[in-house]
């Protein structure tokens, strides 16, 4: 699945999951223990990665001043807000985005299997999220190694959902936009 995108890949889990899950005795307390226990392994897994790139992030404790333009809320008639911040500061802006998205996913993961009763969604919620967190921006520079340039240079562009078509849209980094904010007095306080 190495040519394909995240979400066909995620679709083509998702499907495949499905089916293994039909064959799946769920009813045997021991299996769904396991079910269980993959499920926890999982993000116990993801929780380590994500502690592992903020050591990394704090120890490369790169100031790099980055300013970029956050666009503005979607229906407002307002313009985008200047954000000047440092590499290190906006790393670790993400890596509490990362946190608490997993956090939600556990949460929900939770009522649906305990108040609900559903256990097919633990297969699919033991491998996306997994994945996702290996295909994480943050993941490819600070785990991989890989140069922050082109689609990971910062700030990172919104990943292509769903919903991305109702989004207020990307954040511009480039210098034209970053003066213009700079001119017109919106935001321009440094984060720390």
């Amino acid at each position: 699945m190495a040519g394909l995108s995240p979400q066909i890949s995620n679709l083509i889990i998702i499907l495949g999951m499905m089916q293994v899950a039909k064959k799946i005795p769920f009813d045997d307390p021991s299996v769904l223990n396991m079910c269980r226990a993959a499920y926890v392994l999982s993000n116990v897994i993801i929780l380590g990665i994500t502690l592992y790139i903020k050591s990394v992030v704090d120890k490369k404790k790169d100031m790099t001043t980055l300013k970029y333009v956050e666009p503005a809320p979607m229906g407002s008639s307002e313009e985008g807000k200047l954000v000047t911040t440092t590499v290190h500061a906006y790393d670790n802006s993400q890596i509490k985005t990362m946190m608490r998205s997993q956090m939600m996913g556990v949460a929900m993961m939770a009522v649906m299997h305990f108040y609900f009763h559903y256990t097919n969604p633990l297969l699919i919620q033991s491998i996306i999220p997994l994945k996702g967190a290996f295909e994480s921006n943050m993941a490819k520079i600070h785990l991989f190694g890989k140069p922050a340039t082109g689609d990971l240079k910062r700030p990172f562009k919104a990943a292509p959902g769903l919903m991305s078509g109702l989004q207020s849209g990307a954040a511009q980094s480039d210098k034209k936009a970053v003066e213009a904010a700079e001119k017109a007095g919106r935001g321009g306080v440094k984060e720390e």
